[in-house]
Order: C-alpha cells, then structure tokens, then sequence
C-alpha cells in the first residue's frame, strides 16, 4: 500500500478509498499519540455530504482512545485552524478536500494551528495501520464528543478586527463555492458595511466546487461586470484560497493579488525584510515588479507548507502561490481566503480608493506556455542524458529574459514543462521541442 498522507493530508474518493474506516482509525491514531486521557481535539467539516459520516467515524475513534472530540459542524479549513490554535485545543483535524470535486474528501490533521509534518504523518500513518491493537480505555476513561458551533465567534472576530471600516459603502459579489465560505462569509461582509451579492451560496452536499469558487470564477467576474460592483471575491471549498475579479470582469489570481499587498507594504516599509515568498509556478512578472519596488522574492517548492517554512526561515510575513492560497503570517498560520480578501480591499482603500484593475495592472504578467508531455518514466528526465542537456541549453539561451520549469506530475504519468519569457514565439518554440524530446527519450 502507497503512502496514505498526500502534500494536503489524507485525500481520496469518499466511500471508496477514503472510508469511515480510516477515519475511525486516523481518530484512534491522533488520540493515542496525544494519550488519550481526555485530550481536546477540536473537528471542522465542509459542506460535501460524506462529511457527516467522516466526521462521526473520525470523533468515534478519538473517543475510543480517551481523547474528547469537539465538533464545529462546517467550517472553513483557517477557522479550524485558528480556534485550534488559540483555544484550548491540543490539536484540530479538518475534513475538508478543498477544490476538489465533491465525490472526494480529506482528512487534515493540524497542531498550532499548522499542518503536521512530515514525521508527526509518518507516526500517524504507522498508528494507522495497528489501529486495532491500540489501548481501549474503559467507560469513565472513553472520551466525549460535544457539537460546540459557538467556538467560531472567536474566528469571526478576529476577522471584523482586521478588516476596520475597510468594507464600508462598498458593493461586492462573493463566489462561495457552495462550500464553507456559505456559513461566514455573507454574513460577515455584510456585517463590515458592505452591499454583498452572494454566488453559489446554497450548498446541498453535492455542489461544492462544481462551476465555480476559485478554480472556476467566470461567473463571478460575469456579475461583478453585469451588475457594475466595486470587486468579486473567490473562493474553494473550504476558504483557504482567494481569487478576485476586478470591477470591468476581469479575473485577478494570486500572484496578481499578492503583488498588489507586496507593494503596498513595500511603499509603506511594512513588508518584513522586503521580502515576498512565492512558489516556482508564480509567474516571472511579479518578481519584476517586487524587485523593481526595492524588494526581494523567494521561490519554493510548489505547496503552501514549503512557502510557510520559508517564511519563517527568513521572517517574510507575506507569501503565497498564484492559485490564491495567500499568507498573511502576522496574521494567520495559514492561507485563508477570507482574510485575503480583507488585506486585497484595505490595500484598495489605503490607496485613496484606487479601482482594482489599477492596482493589478503594476503587476505584469510575463507570457508563459506549460505543456504536458505523457511520458512513462517521469522521474526520470534529470538523469537523462540528451534531455536534460536540451533543458540547460533552452536555460541559458533564456537566461536574464525568461526560465523553464520542469517538474513530474504528482497524480499523472505526465511531465510538465512550463517556459515563461518575453518573446511568446520563442517560448513556445522552445516548449514543443521540449515535449517532443521528453516523449522521446522518457517512453
């Protein structure tokens, strides 16, 4: 069996790969390695239908152990993370499986309001597998399970706290994906002063993700433009990520997004050693416009984890990946699409109420082309000789006025070959060789 922790936890097709089973078992397994003895571990869920039954297996399996389950019901995957942090919690677990489509879920397990790491998923996975040998307390030992919604307000709070009077008077649209976001978010926008028209906010534990939130923002950026609104805001399934629409329609991404605060904070010596981090897949014009702006960007592994470490590596406070997932880490231990939203409009409203495509367009966007070369042996294109030769001559023919991302697919026998430059002829000249080499020499 492969291993059952992924980049974002456990993830599969509910009821089929991901079962009440190994919920039940992750429970007993998180319990035990905290000890039982009436441990506090606080569970979210988003809106998918499998939730409730995860969630029941999940907290049955705590308390089998002596840990004590507190259930929120649906919550977005930075609530979850928040009350587990600043409440007395000794750690949280969210069945959530974000953008993916809504026959899917997921179970992430987080203390100090942070993913686990690698070797805490390691110690999971090998409790996991010896479940059913682990210690049954018995009855005034086994542990309890309460619903408590209430522990949220906490969440809300420090959400209206960082917003101020930012939202005041103006006209928004929020896409919720049918999914966590259509418990908190209308009502809160609302709350800070703000005319909202809700998008896909009527979740039926099927419809999450499904044409819309911020993988699929059309719509939004449609009634954003229809309706004649200030801005659109974006989100997935469980709110971890954000992706705006500016007030003509158009879509404004992550890299665009952190850019706009990059600047901001730049101009007003508030970015954290001048530094933004953001993955390789971020496009090469945010780089440009930070560095020309006196600041300075790292690069990472793709994964919100690898940007956090690195933030707190080299102190950044702000960092991210252009899907959206935006870090604001003097605020937050994680990305979340609500408080994004939030930083995005008081950037607008400090900068004497400047329109969204303004702010977006001091962030150019360099051409880019990424294919997809289905290829046998994908791991293998650093070792081979001729490829990997081609991919440093295209480097350094390249090189000052463009890059080349290579990179094997994580869910697919496919190598990806992104090349970003000035010149989009030359770019995708230098593509398709690329991909006509790899399906060469990798099959």
């Amino acid at each position: 069996m492969g291993r059952l922790f992924g980049t974002d936890g456990i993830r599969g097709v509910a009821n089929v790969d991901l079962t009440p089973t190994l919920a039940h078992d992750l429970g007993r397994a998180v319990g035990h390695l905290l000890g039982g003895n009436h441990r506090r571990v606080v569970v979210g869920q988003d809106t998918r239908r499998s939730g409730d039954m995860l969630v029941a297996a999940l907290s049955s399996g705590l308390a089998s152990v002596g840990a004590d389950a507190v259930e929120l019901g649906v919550v977005t995957t930075p609530c979850l993370a928040f009350v587990a942090a600043t409440g007395d919690y000794d750690a949280g677990i969210m069945v959530s499986a974000s953008h993916n489509p809504a026959e899917d879920n997921g179970l992430k397990v987080i203390s100090g309001g942070r993913k686990v790491d690698d070797e805490a998923e390691d110690q999971l996975e090998h409790l996991i597998f010896q479940a059913e040998s682990l210690a049954r307390p018995a009855n005034g030992e086994i542990g309890t399970i309460v619903r408590d919604p209430s522990a949220v307000d906490a969440y809300h709070g420090h959400l209206v706290e960082a917003a101020g009077e930012a939202f005041s008077g103006l006209r928004i649209a929020i896409d919720c994906a049918n999914g966590s976001a259509s418990v908190i978010a209308p009502e809160l926008f609302r709350g800070l002063g703000a005319e909202v028209t809700v998008v896909c906010g009527e979740p039926d534990g099927s419809n999450i993700n499904e044409g819309c939130g911020s993988t699929q923002p059309e719509a939004l950026a449609r009634t954003v433009k229809l309706k004649g609104l200030d801005v659109g805001f974006a989100f997935d399934g469980d709110a971890d990520r954000l992706i705006a629409a500016d007030e003509r329609g158009e879509i404004v991404d992550g890299d665009a997004v952190m850019g706009i605060c990059a600047l901001d904070r730049l101009a007003a010596g508030t970015l954290a050693h001048g530094l933004l981090v953001v993955s390789v897949m971020s496009n090469g014009g945010l780089e440009r416009a930070v560095s020309a702006a006196g600041g300075s960007v790292i690069r990472t592994p793709v994964g919100d984890r690898h940007v956090f470490e690195a933030m707190e590596r080299s102190g950044a406070v702000l960092g991210g990946e252009q899907s959206g997932h935006v870090i604001f880490r003097d605020r937050a231990t994680t990305g979340d699409g609500l408080l994004t939203a939030i930083e995005l409009t008081k950037t607008m409203r400090a900068g004497g109420g400047a329109c969204l495509s303004e702010l977006a367009a001091r962030i150019p966007r360099l051409p880019q082309v990424v294919l997809n070369s289905a290829v046998r042996h994908k791991d293998q294109w650093q070792i081979d000789p001729e490829f990997g030769a081609a991919v440093s001559q295209a480097t350094n023919v390249l090189r000052g006025r463009g890059r080349i991302l290579v990179r094997p697919s994580g869910t697919e026998p496919k190598l990806r070959i992104m090349v970003e430059g000035d010149d989009s002829d030359e770019i995708s000249e230098i593509a398709r060789g690329l991909a006509r080499l790899a399906e060469t020499r990798l099959n």
